[in-house]
């Protein structure tokens, strides 16, 4: 043979029709020269990606039929040839028995016995093909009197594809004594062993070789000092291999059995016998093993098994099986010791050790765990990931079967939005003629209407031009009169006339305003022109905006004002709100629908809630509508005000005077004496008075002026507490005090100092009921004085007592700003554990009233 060429060409060969249980088969070609017989080529399957060593070749692929698929109709163009023509570029199919078969229109299922090529001359045709071949086969020339026997079938194609995952990259066999490289991929020990070969030289040493390529992703695998040895063993590969074997139908006509070549010797075939050999008989062959003892790693034909593992002590205790290959029930040896089992899995290093390994090797310090627990627990993390895995393709599977139906979905509703379109573009038309018809019709009777108002003031002026020129002539005549007393006893008369006749024309004939001859009529399409000009499908409206700075609130009211670019496309609003508990993840605040109030089809851009809890804060949302969809506004916090009051005059000492509405207190010894009631102040030093409104729920603020007082107490108290004691003596009130220039807080008789400055005039009370906290503010300076922390168990009622000059109360006030930032500082350090429990009240302090 001439020089090696290599092949222009591959060509894979698909089959597919009449095998149930095969969708197809595609077989790569591999030739291989035989050194025997220079004249015969076999074939081997495999993924080899080249044809080469074969100049000036035709080589003809050829099938024979078996004889059940001589007597199958269905199967009577089984028999076929494929001719790959390597110099001339070309494919020729021919059939068996002298008859040609043309390209397929649709693919053969097709189960050979035999493969072989022949080599033909360059120009040969296919009879002088087949006759070369015939003469081959008549003399004894077949592929197994060279040991190879290439026959297989089809298989199903879930075990080709698994085959092919277990072949090597290097030999293109079923890998053997597979090696896992650090890149997660695998190769047999020989075939990595080639590799280092390959690379070293005669003045280099196999040993000196620390590095080589993985042939499949180029990765660079670093050796340590024990070279391939010191590479994992991919056991479970193995195992899986040893398992497709078994599963593989055995025999020389086995496709996966006629490719376990020996590597370096490529022209022989290894029959592997599937069975397992008693390793007690003596005869040659041994009989067939029946069990196979895991405690003596022994398997066992039924006559050595009864006369040398009798079911006596000591072998009562040893577990028989079912016949497995030898390798199976030796277990693995250790790398580094080879006389000793792997029994444990060093965690450091990822890899299976033995006893040894622990004690005095290498792996004495490294963390180590059973065989079984890291079986276990690799088995729970593959099956875990296999199952995300399987649910992740079923969740794609939805997903996609999901967007195929809204692809279908988009179709429909482009053609039903066409036809919509088209619709309404002919009503917008229909309606603009419509609309012309009648206007030109008003423009018609306008005309008319103003055309006989015109002609009406033309008559009337031609009568009266009439009249006045008859009368101008007789002035004219009495004008020439030169009489004196004919004159004036004819021109009082005349000139009477001509005062009226001048008059009278200016009754008749009003102004005429020729720059308004159609005053009353105008065409302004501008804003219909701009309209149509902005004519598009209809979408979502933009959001709404809510305007804080419009937004009004009472003690139990909030008026929503908001705007919308979109207005012309709103058909109507809705109003959603809630009371606002600190959250800040609004998205997670609205879809928790459960607490949200809503007021539907809102047509104006305002609206007036009603109902709405005292000083409490609230959320709200707008949402604009359409046909289209909707969207909302972004959140808006608004808060009512804090429930108004007054004093109450049958709450107030008799020395004490009301006035201003009820609004201010005085202290006044010549005040009129008052009948007395259960509610009154009474006693001595009791001088004080209680608001008219007792609070249960919301948060409330209100101010008191103090003036030139410096001698009070200020709080809030149960219904049921003394009326003749001083607040903050007892356990159902708590106040704030000032006596000359000492400020304290009193609750149940103890007493504690509190700082705050001599110059406080006004004095802010904030009672957050629900949060059960009583504050007390320097208004004017924004400053926190003192916070009580009460569990509220009654409602309360504001309270206010004097000793001197007089206060006034502000109530129904919204929180300050101040105010509420401090209140949110406080409910966090509640939250975090880091405000005070209790007090630490003074006791024992001199009073100073």
């Amino acid at each position: 043979m001439s020089g090696p060429s290599s092949l222009t060409r591959i060509v894979p060969l698909v089959f597919a029709r009449g095998c149930s249980s095969a969708v197809g088969c595609v077989i790569n070609v591999h030739c291989v020269r035989l050194a025997t017989k220079p004249s015969l080529f076999v074939v081997q399957t495999g993924r080899v990606c080249s044809l080469s060593h074969f100049p000036n070749l035709n080589i003809r692929f050829a099938w024979e039929q078996s004889p059940a698929e001589q007597r199958s109709h269905s199967l009577r163009n089984a028999a076929c040839c494929f001719i790959f023509a390597l110099r001339r570029e070309e494919l020729t199919w021919g059939g068996g028995r002298e008859e040609v078969v043309p390209p397929l229109a649709q693919p053969l299922s097709l189960c050979p016995t035999s493969l072989v090529f022949l080599p033909t001359s360059s120009r040969g045709d296919f009879q002088d093909d087949r006759r070369k071949e015939c003469s081959a086969r008549k003399a004894g020339y077949r592929p197994a009197s060279v040991g190879f026997d290439v026959t297989f079938r089809l298989v199903q194609l879930k075990m080709e594809t698994l085959e092919s995952e277990l072949t090597c990259p290097i030999c293109l066999e079923l890998f053997e004594d597979p090696l896992l490289l650090p890149c997660a991929h695998s190769l047999c020990f020989n075939c990595a062993h080639r590799i280092l070969v390959s690379h070293c030289s005669t003045s280099k040493p196999l040993e000196s070789i620390s590095a080589f390529q993985c042939p499949t992703c180029r990765y660079v695998i670093t050796l340590n000092h024990r070279g391939l040895e010191g590479l994992k063993r991919n056991v479970t590969l193995q195992n899986i291999i040893d398992r497709f074997q078994k599963a593989s139908i055995s025999g020389p006509n086995s496709p996966t059995e006629s490719r376990r070549l020996h590597p370096q010797r490529p022209a022989v075939v290894g029959k592997m016998d599937p069975r397992i050999s008693c390793q007690f008989c003596e005869q040659d062959p041994p009989r067939e093993a029946v069990k196979t003892c895991v405690t003596c790693e022994v398997s066992y034909c039924d006559r050595c098994l009864r006369a040398t593992h009798p079911n006596k002590k000591p072998f009562t205790s040893h577990r028989l099986v079912e016949p497995v290959p030898d390798t199976h029930i030796r277990g693995l040896t250790c790398l580094e010791h080879e006389n000793e089992k792997v029994n444990m899995y060093c965690l450091v290093d990822d890899q299976l050790i033995c006893a040894l390994c622990k004690l005095v090797g290498r792996h004495r310090e490294h963390q180590v765990s059973s065989l079984t627990e890291r079986f276990d627990k690799l088995k729970q993390t593959l099956e875990n990931n296999l199952t995300n895995l399987v649910k992740r393709n079923s969740e794609l599977e939805n997903q996609m079967a999901k967007l195929i139906q809204i692809c279908q979905q988009v179709e429909v509703n482009t053609a039903m939005h066409e036809a919509k379109l088209v619709e309404e573009c002919d009503e917008l038309v229909e309606i603009i003629r419509q609309r012309k018809q009648v206007i030109a019709v008003k423009i018609k009777e306008s005309k008319v209407m103003k055309l006989r108002k015109l002609a009406q003031q033309i008559a009337n002026c031609r009568q009266c031009l009439e009249r006045s020129s008859a009368l101008i002539t007789q002035a004219e005549q009495s004008l020439k009169e030169n009489d004196h007393a004919r004159f004036l006893q004819t021109a009082r008369n005349v000139a009477e006339r001509v005062a009226m006749a001048t008059a009278s024309s200016q009754v008749l004939i009003p102004d005429v305003n020729l720059n308004e001859a159609f005053d009353n009529f105008a065409l302004d399409f501008s804003r219909e022109k701009k309209i149509l000009e902005g004519l598009d499908y209809l979408t979502a409206p933009s959001p709404p905006s809510i305007r804080d700075e419009l937004c009004t609130a009472s003690h139990d009211t909030i008026t929503v004002h908001w705007t919308s670019e979109d207005e012309f496309s709103v058909t109507s609003y809705e109003l959603q709100y809630t009371i606002y508990t600190g959250q800040t993840n609004f998205i997670s605040l609205y879809n928790s629908a459960d607490s949200w109030m809503i007021v539907p089809n809102i047509k104006q851009n305002h609206y007036t809630v009603h109902g709405l809890q005292s000083g409490t804060r609230y959320i709200f949302f707008v949402k604009a509508i359409n046909q289209a969809g909707s969207r909302n506004s972004e959140p808006a916090r608004l808060k009512t005000n804090s429930q108004p009051f007054k004093l109450d005059p049958k709450t107030a000492h008799k020395k004490l005077r009301l006035s201003n509405d009820c609004l201010t207190m005085e202290k006044d010894e010549s005040s009129l004496k008052k009948s007395h009631t259960p509610e009154r102040f009474s006693g001595t030093g009791s001088y004080g008075s209680a608001g008219n409104v007792f609070i249960d729920s919301g948060c409330h603020y209100w101010e008191v002026l103090l003036g030139a007082s410096t001698w009070y107490a200020i709080g809030v108290a149960y219904k049921s507490a003394p009326k003749n004691e001083w607040s903050g003596k007892n356990s159902s009130s708590w106040v704030l005090s000032r006596c000359n220039n000492n400020f304290m807080v009193r609750h149940d008789g103890k007493e504690m100092l509190v700082e705050a400055s001599l110059q406080l005039r006004r004095l802010g009370v904030l009672l957050d009921y629900d949060n059960n906290s009583l504050s007390f503010y320097d208004a004017m300076n924004s400053q926190h004085i003192h916070t009580f922390e009460i569990s509220f168990i009654l409602p309360v009622v504001p309270t206010f007592m004097i000793w001197n000059k007089s206060v006034m109360i502000l109530s129904g006030l919204p929180v300050p700003d101040f105010v509420d930032g401090m209140a949110s500082d406080l409910q966090e350090q509640q939250q975090m554990g880091l405000c005070r429990q209790e007090s630490p009240y003074l006791t024992g302090m001199k009073s100073c009233h």
